[in-house]
């Protein structure tokens, strides 16, 4: 039936919004998270001397 045709193309779109939003959401909650590993040696400021 013609006139079902554009009711047909916006449920495609809303389908592929759909299975976009999931891809999104899936990628952003699957990255592991990366160790942070401190240094202390790295992070304590260097000890300025003002007298030379």
């Amino acid at each position: 039936m013609p006139q079902m045709a554009p009711m047909l193309w916006l449920y495609l779109f809303v389908f592929f919004i759909f299975v976009y939003m999931i891809f999104l959401i899936l990628n952003f909650f699957s990255k592991l998270p990366t160790p942070a590993y401190f240094n202390k040696e790295e992070k304590s400021l260097p000890s300025l001397s003002w007298k030379w």
